[in-house]
C-alpha cells in the first residue's frame, strides 16, 4: 500500500512534519512537565470531591402553640414564601409544639452566597407575612454546606478519678481559640457535657415566707448586676474613667445579693435559695472508650471514660491535608501548657490524613499503571519505542494534572481515578503513532525525517476521529444531574481534556522523541518482524477466508452473526436472573461507622445513655474496633452523610450515637461493610431491651440521601396517614433483607398543662405573662444574669430554678407566688389548675405538602435497596392499606397529592436519575460519534459497521461482573460508556486500511484480512494498555466496577473487533465492489 508523498500530507502529517525538528518542540513538553508539577504542589488534596450543596435550616418559634397552630400559621406561609425563590429544589419542614423548622435544599451547584442571599431578601423582604402581634418570633436561619463538615476531630479524655466531664470542657474552652489561630482552619466546635452554671436553687416556701416571689429575684440579680461608663474626670490635668456600679464576680457575691427587706433585715439572696458554682443539670454526656484493637493507635489506657470532642472544619479551598496536619501539630504542641499531663487527646477523625493516604496509594498505582503500559510497549515494539511512549504518557499526565488544577478540581480519589482509568486511552494515541513509525521503519526505503511524517499521517486521521469519538462517549456524562454529577465530573472532563493533550502530544511531541532517539536503523530486525507479522497473517487468512467468499460465504456470516446476538442475549439476562446485581454504588471500605440510636420519644438522657453504654459493651468486644464515643442526647461530629441527612439536629435527650472507629483496612481481613452488617444483630437484641430503634450507619461512598429506602405516604388526614405508614412500616419488617426500619410517627408522649383562670387573674391583679414566667424558670430554669469570672472561656450564666428534687413534682405548681399589681403575692393553686394532655404530634412536609415518612435499609445477599423495594413494591400493590389503595409512584410526585399515594425515594431516586442522565449521555455520545464517522467517511452505512462492536462490550461486561462477584454500579456504567469511544477506536483503524487498501488496488478479501493483520498489533496494544490501568483499579471497592466494565469488556470486543468488523465490511462491500470490478474489467 503506497502512502502519500511529504507534499501531499494531512494535518496530522504537516503538524509532525513541522514539530519533527523545531526547537520549540522540547520546550513544549519542559513547559508542560513544569505545569504538571506546579499543579501537584499547589492543588488541594481532599479525600472526596467536593460537591456544591448549599442548604439552610430556618427555625421560626411560636411559643404556646400546638402543632396544627405552627402547621397552618406559621410553617404553610414561611414555605410559600420560599418557594418563590429560584433555585430551590426541594423544602422540608416540620412543624412542632411551638416551634417551625424549614429545611431549604437549592439544587447542586448553586452558589452559597447567592443561595443565602436569596433566602434572607425572601424573608425580610416579606415581613408582614406574619401579623406583628400573633407571637411569632423572627426567622434564625443557618446556612450549612460542604465546608461544614469536620475534617478533624480529638477527644479530651481522662483516666484520672480526680478529673471530670466539667474538667475537660475547661480545657476545651481553652484550647479552641489555639486551634482557630491555625491557618485555613473556620468552625472550633466543642461537644460535651454540661457547662459551669451558677445555680440558684430557691425554696419555694422560704421564698413565699419572706414575702417574695421568683420576679424578684429577677429584678434584684439584673439590677445589681450592671455597670457602666460614666464619663471621665479631670483633676490635676489627668482625666480619670468614671465607671458607676460593679458586677457579680463570685458566688460569694451572687449569694449575698440583697433581695428584699423584712422587719427592717435585709434579705440576702443565699437565705432563699442555695447559691452554688457548678455544672449544668446534665442534658447530654460524652464519653470515650476502648476496643480491643486500642494498642494499634497506642491509646494508653483500657475501659470508659468521660470526654470532651473538639471538631474543626476547614475553610472553602484550602487543602485538608496540609489544614489536618497543621491542627494535629498545634494539638501536640499544648500538651503540658493548656493540655494538662493528665489528660489524653486521641484523634478520632482526620480526613487530612485519610486524604493524604488516598491521593499516594492512587498516586502509586497511577505510577505503577504508566510504568506497565512502558513495559508493555517494551516486550511489543522495543526499548527505544517503550521510552517514546512513556515519555509521551508523563507528559500527557502532568498536563491533564495541570488542565484539572485549572477545572477547579482538587486532588481526591475520584480524579486521580480519572487518571487511572485514563492512562489506557491516553496512551493509545502514542501507541498508534510509534507503532506505525515502527512499522513503517521495518518496511525501510526512506529516511526517518521523510518517513515519521508519512507514518503519522497514515493513522493521523482515523487517530483524530478516534479520539473524538471517545471525547464523544465521555463528555456528555459531564452533565448528568443531581449529586451524583458533580460526585463523578472529574472522569468526563479529566479524561476528554486528557484525549485532547494526548492528541496533541502523539503528534508534536512523539515524532520529535522518536527521531532523537532513533540514530541509525537495525536492519537485523526487520526480517524477524516479517516472518511473525507473515505467521500471523497466514492464521488470520485460515480463520477469516471462509467468511470471505462472496455468497458462499454468506452462511458463515449469518451464523456468526446469530451466534453474536445470542451471546449479548445471554449476557444482558444475568441482570434479569440476579446473577448480576445493580447498585447504585457499592459499599467503601471505611475505618469508622455510626450506631445510630433513637428511644421512644420522652425518654430522659439518662437512661438514653444507659442504652448507649450497653451497646457500646458489646462494641468492645469486636476485635477491629480501636475506639469509640458514646454522645447520649447531642450528636457526634457529622460527616458530609449527616450533613446531608441532618444528624447534626439530633439534640433530643431521646437521641444519641455511638462513632466507632476500626483498624486501618490494610491490618484487618474483614471490610467495614462486612463488620457493620456482623453487628447489626447483636445490637438490635441490646437495643430491644431498652425499647431503642437501632441503625448502623456507614460512610456512603456517594452522595448520601435521608436513607436508601424512603417510602413517602400522602394523603388527605395526616392521621389517617400516620395510620397507612404505620402498616407500611410493618410490610418493610416483614420483608426479608430490609433492616433499619424506621418513620416519623413519634411515641405517644404527655404533656403537663397549666390553664390560668383569665377572670381570676384580672381580679387578682396577676397577668398570664407573670405566670408563665414563674412556672418556667422555676421548671426548666430561667438565666437571670451572667456572673463575671475573668478566668471563665465562656460565659457562666446565673441560672433560677427549683431544686432538683422538686422539678418533677407538678404538684409544687400551686405553691408558687407571684407578684400582684397591688404588692401582694398571690398562689398560682388561686389563679391556676394542672391538667394533662397528650402531646401534638410533628406534622411533616415536602414541598408544601403533608408527608409521612417510611425509611429502611438492605442488607444480604444483594444488599441493594432497589431489589427491597420492588419487593415492597409488590406485597403493596393493589393491597387495601387501612382500607385504602395506595397508589405507588417511582419516578414522578403523584399528581393528586390528596389522593392515598405513596412516592419511593432514597437511594432508588438518585439511581433513576444517576443511570436516566448516564443513559441520555450514552445516546447522545452515540449519536456524536455516528455524526463523527459519517463526516469522516461520508457514509450511512459505513458508521454503522463501524460502531457494530459497541453491543459485543456486553459479551465481556456482565459475564465478567458476574465471575467476579461484583455488583453493576454507576461506575460500571461509566466504563461501559467509554468503551464505546475505545472500541469505535479499533473500528476506525480497520475499516480506514480496508478502504486505503482497496484504494491501492488490493482486492477487497485481501485487504480485509491485511486490515485484521496490520492492524493487529496496535489494536491489541491499545486494548492491553487500558486493560493495565484497570486492573489497577480492581481491588477499589467503589471503582472495581469501571475496571471489571474495562478489562472484560475490551478483552472480548477487542478480539471479536478484529475478525468482526472486516467480516461485516466485507459483507456489506463485496457485491458493489465485485460490480465496480467487473466494470473496470
Amino acid at each position: 500500500m503506497n502512502g502519500p508523498s511529504n507534499d501531499n500530507l494531512g494535518i496530522s502529517g504537516r503538524i509532525a512534519r513541522t514539530f519533527l525538528t523545531a526547537e520549540i518542540t522540547p520546550l513544549l513538553a519542559v513547559a508542560g512537565l513544569l505545569l504538571g508539577l506546579f499543579a501537584v504542589i499547589v492543588t488541594p488534596r481532599e479525600e472526596e470531591p467536593q460537591i456544591d450543596v448549599t442548604f439552610a435550616n430556618v427555625f421560626i418559634p411560636y411559643p404556646g402553640s400546638t402543632a396544627q397552630e405552627v402547621e397552618s400559621l406559621v410553617t404553610t406561609p414561611a414555605e410559600q414564601i420560599v418557594s418563590e425563590i429560584a433555585g430551590v429544589e426541594h423544602i422540608y419542614s416540620s412543624s412542632m409544639p411551638g416551634l417551625a423548622m424549614l429545611t431549604v435544599r437549592f439544587e447542586v451547584g448553586e452558589p452559597r452566597n447567592e443561595a443565602i442571599v436569596k433566602l434572607y431578601n425572601a424573608f425580610y423582604s416579606n415581613q408582614d407575612w406574619i401579623p406583628a402581634n400573633l407571637g411569632v418570633g423572627a426567622p434564625l436561619i443557618e446556612p450549612k454546606g460542604i465546608d461544614d463538615v469536620p475534617i478533624v476531630s480529638a477527644t479530651l479524655w481522662t483516666d484520672d478519678p480526680g478529673l471530670n466531664a466539667l474538667d475537660l470542657v475547661g480545657v476545651a474552652h481553652a484550647i479552641g481559640p489555639q486551634l482557630q489561630r491555625v491557618d485555613g482552619t473556620r468552625d472550633i466546635e466543642t461537644i460535651a457535657g454540661p457547662e459551669r452554671v451558677v445555680h440558684v436553687k430557691f425554696d419555694p416556701d422560704l421564698l413565699s415566707g419572706y414575702g417574695l416571689a421568683v420576679s424578684d429575684l429577677q429584678r434584684a440579680l439584673q439590677s445589681a448586676n450592671a455597670s457602666r461608663s460614666a464619663g471621665n474626670i479631670v483633676t490635676d490635668n489627668r482625666a480619670s474613667l468614671l465607671e458607676a456600679g460593679t458586677f457579680l464576680a463570685t458566688t460569694k457575691e451572687v449569694a449575698e445579693l440583697v433581695v428584699g427587706v423584712k422587719d427592717g433585715a435585709p434579705i440576702l439572696l443565699g437565705d432563699v435559695a442555695e447559691v452554688t458554682l457548678a455544672a449544668d443539670q446534665p442534658d447530654r454526656y460524652v464519653s470515650f472508650g476502648t476496643g480491643p484493637a486500642s494498642a494499634t493507635r497506642d491509646i494508653p489506657a483500657n475501659g470508659r471514660f468521660p470526654a470532651v470532642t473538639i471538631s474543626v472544619s476547614k475553610k472553602p479551598g484550602k487543602n485538608a491535608v496540609d489544614v489536618a496536619e497543621a491542627v494535629v501539630e498545634r494539638l501536640s504542641a499544648l500538651r503540658g501548657t493548656y493540655i494538662p499531663d493528665n489528660v489524653n487527646v486521641t484523634i478520632t477523625r482526620n480526613y487530612g490524613e485519610t486524604a493524604r493516604d488516598k491521593a499516594l496509594t492512587l498516586i502509586h498505582k497511577l505510577i505503577f499503571a504508566t510504568v506497565s503500559v512502558v513495559i508493555l510497549v517494551l516486550f511489543t515494539l522495543g526499548s527505544r519505542e517503550a521510552v517514546v511512549v512513556g515519555g509521551a504518557v508523563i507528559v500527557t499526565l502532568l498536563v491533564t494534572l495541570f488542565a484539572s488544577w485549572a477545572w477547579g478540581f482538587t486532588l481526591n480519589r475520584v480524579s486521580l481515578f480519572a487518571l487511572i482509568f485514563s492512562i489506557g486511552i491516553l496512551v493509545d494515541d502514542a501507541i498508534v503513532v510509534v507503532e506505525n513509525i515502527h512499522r513503517h521503519r521495518v518496511m525501510g526505503g526512506r529516511k526517518l525525517t521523510e518517513l515519521i511524517p508519512l507514518a503519522v499521517d497514515e493513522v493521523g486521521g482515523p487517530t483524530i476521529l478516534a479520539t473524538f469519538t471517545v471525547i464523544a462517549a465521555l463528555l456528555p456524562m459531564a452533565f448528568v444531574t443531581g449529586l451524583m454529577g458533580p460526585y463523578m465530573r472529574p472522569i468526563p472532563i479529566n479524561a476528554s481534556t486528557g484525549m485532547l493533550i494526548s492528541l496533541a502530544v502523539a503528534f508534536m511531541f512523539t515524532p520529535w522523541l522518536y527521531r532523537r532517539l532513533a540514530g541509525n536503523a537495525d536492519t537485523q530486525a526487520v526480517h524477524e518482524e516479517d516472518f511473525k507479522e507473515s505467521r500471523f497473517h497466514r492464521a488470520l487468512d485460515r480463520m477469516m477466508r471462509p467468511f470471505l467468499r462472496g455468497r458462499d460465504g454468506a452462511p458463515w456470516r449469518w451464523a456468526l452473526l446469530g451466534g453474536l446476538i445470542l451471546l449479548i442475549l445471554l449476557s444482558v439476562s444475568l441482570v434479569a436472573t440476579r446473577s448480576v446485581v445493580m447498585k447504585m454504588l457499592p459499599f467503601d471500605n471505611k475505618s469508622e461507622f455510626q450506631v445510630l440510636v433513637d428511644m421512644p420519644e420522652g425518654t430522659p438522657v439518662e437512661d438514653t445513655d444507659s442504652a448507649l453504654q450497653a451497646l457500646a459493651d458489646y462494641l468492645a468486644t469486636v476485635k477491629e474496633v480501636t475506639d469509640y464515643q458514646i454522645y447520649s442526647g447531642t450528636s457526634a461530629p457529622i460527616n458530609f452523610n449527616g450533613l446531608v441527612r441532618q444528624y447534626y439536629l439530633r439534640r433530643e435527650p431521646y437521641q444519641g450515637d455511638i462513632n466507632v472507629n476500626l483498624v486501618p483496612k490494610s491490618e484487618r481481613s474483614r471490610k467495614s461493610h462486612e463488620i457493620a452488617s456482623s453487628v447489626r444483630g447483636p445490637l438490635d437484641e441490646i437495643g430491644a431491651q431498652f425499647g431503642a430503634n437501632i441503625k448502623i450507619v456507614e460512610v456512603p461512598p456517594g452522595p448520601p440521601v435521608l436513607a436508601p429506602l424512603v417510602a413517602e405516604i400522602y394523603g388527605l388526614d395526616y392521621g389517617r396517614q400516620q395510620a397507612v405508614a404505620a402498616q407500611i412500616r410493618d410490610v418493610f419488617k416483614q420483608t426479608p433483607e430490609i433492616v433499619d426500619v424506621d418513620d416519623t410517627i413519634e411515641a405517644a408522649q404527655e404533656k403537663v398543662v397549666v390553664e390560668v383562670d383569665r377572670g381570676r387573674t384580672s381580679k387578682l391583679g396577676v397577668t398570664q405573662d407573670a405566670v408563665a414566667t414563674t412556672i418556667a424558670a422555676a421548671f426548666a430554669g430561667a438565666d437571670m444574669s451572667y456572673l463575671h469570672d475573668p478566668q471563665a472561656k465562656v460565659a457562666v450564666p446565673i441560672r433560677v430554678e427549683l431544686p432538683a428534687e422538686y422539678q418533677g413534682d407538678v404538684s409544687r405548681i400551686g405553691n408558687l407566688r407571684v407578684r400582684a399589681s397591688d404588692g401582694g403575692l398571690v398562689a398560682l393553686s388561686d389563679v391556676a389548675t394542672v391538667h394533662r394532655k397528650s402531646r401534638e404530634q410533628t406534622i411533616h412536609h415536602k414541598d408544601l405538602l403533608p408527608v409521612v415518612y417510611v425509611t429502611g435499609d438492605a442488607a444480604g445477599e444483594t444488599d441493594s435497596p432497589l431489589y427491597g423495594m420492588a419487593s415492597i413494591s409488590g406485597k403493596l400493590s393493589g393491597t387495601p392499606i387501612d382500607g385504602q389503595i395506595v397508589d405507588q409512584f417511582f419516578i414522578k410526585q403523584p399528581p393528586d397529592p390528596y389522593k392515598w399515594s405513596l412516592k419511593w425515594d432514597g437511594e432508588w431516586q438518585v439511581t433513576y436519575e444517576t443511570f436516566r442522565d448516564m443513559g441520555a449521555a450514552y445516546a447522545v455520545g452515540l449519536i456524536l460519534i455516528y455524526l463523527l464517522v459519517v463526516a469522516k467517511f461520508e457514509s450511512y452505512g459505513v458508521p454503522l459497521i463501524i460502531m457494530a462492536p459497541i453491543p459485543l462490550t456486553m459479551i465481556g461486561i456482565m459475564p465478567g461482573h458476574a465471575l467476579l462477584g461484583q455488583q453493576f454500579t454507576a461506575p460500571s456504567m461509566i466504563g461501559m460508556i467509554a468503551l464505546a469511544g475505545i472500541i469505535v477506536r479499533n473500528s476506525i483503524l480497520l475499516v480506514d486500511f480496508i478502504q486505503q487498501s482497496v484504494a491501492s488496488g488490493e482486492p477487497l478479501d485481501d485487504a480485509t484480512i491485511s486490515a485484521a493483520a496490520v492492524r493487529a498489533r496496535p489494536i491489541i496494544l491499545t486494548a492491553l494498555a487500558a486493560m493495565l490501568g484497570g486492573f489497577f483499579i480492581l481491588d477499589d471497592p467503589i471503582f472495581g466496577g469501571l475496571a471489571v466494565s474495562l478489562i472484560f469488556g475490551l478483552l472480548v470486543s477487542t478480539v471479536l473487533t478484529i475478525v468482526v468488523i472486516p467480516v461485516v465490511y466485507y459483507h456489506y462491500h463485496f457485491k458493489s465492489h465485485n460490480k465496480s470490478s467487473e466494470a473496470a474489467q
